[in-house]
């Protein structure tokens, strides 16, 4: 089976104009290597996405929760659409087994790059709007973004969860090492190291230290038995 078909069955929605899927999943890299005209890689549809996600997030908090101000509202948007975490909603999908990298990319590790899966999730959702309108963008951001918002909360709130948590079981001090920086300067990639007494508990990436304390965060708590640990949130 190829790439296309089977990623058509891990999300539930076939496309009607399969070229909008390939385009899609090609990077810039590969489209650069295949000598195909920029237009062609996923950047525009990225742009597309980008806005529908950002729609159907919006309406999705405004009916959900509507006490909460708008500051309360633009806040939780943001962490949702930003990089870090549609990464972790792109593991459900195993997104970067399928995207088409020019070689380079590729041994560089550019299918578990976090600015790469985010794009080209973003792209997906682009093309679906494109093939089947809006109500078929909107049902799959619903199962893969907005499905479990408890976790996500859990997740984008992680350093303030974890901190809470350690404070009120008095579990010592918690502290985050940088472990590993690498990249160009313009595009830094930082490993960081969460630790509570001196043990080490959970690890993280981005491309800020902020981002990889953040996923950090969110491993350790999981590693401390995850939801239960901070049932107020």
């Amino acid at each position: 089976m190829d790439k296309l078909r089977q990623f058509q069955q891990m999300i539930g929605y076939r496309f009607r104009q399969e070229g909008l899927l390939r385009q899609a999943l090609t990077h810039s890299s590969y489209a650069n290597e295949h000598h195909m005209k920029r237009v062609c890689s996923n950047e525009r549809l990225e742009f597309l996405g980008d806005a529908v996600l950002e729609v159907v997030t919006s309406e999705h908090l405004y009916q959900t929760y509507p006490d909460w101000p708008e500051g309360e509202l633009t806040r939780v948007r943001a962490s949702i659409v930003c990089e870090q975490t549609l990464t972790f909603c792109t593991q459900a999908l195993c997104l970067g087994d399928y995207i088409f990298l020019g070689k380079g990319e590729e041994h560089t590790g550019g299918c578990t790059r976090k600015s790469i899966l985010s794009d080209t999730f973003e792209a997906v959702i682009g093309a679906i709007y494109l093939d089947g309108g809006f109500a078929e963008a909107k049902t799959f951001i619903h199962r893969f973004v907005l499905n479990d918002l408890e976790h996500m909360q859990l997740f984008y709130d992680s350093k303030t969860i974890l901190q809470e948590i350690v404070q009120g079981k008095n579990m010592g001090e918690l502290v985050y090492r940088l472990v590993e920086e690498n990249g160009p300067d313009h595009n830094k990639n930082y490993v960081i190291e969460a630790s509570i007494n001196g043990k080490s508990l959970g690890c993280g990436e981005g491309h800020t230290k902020k981002a990889a304390e953040q996923e950090a965060a969110y491993r350790t708590i999981l590693k401390l038995g995850g939801k239960h640990v901070s049932e107020k949130h």
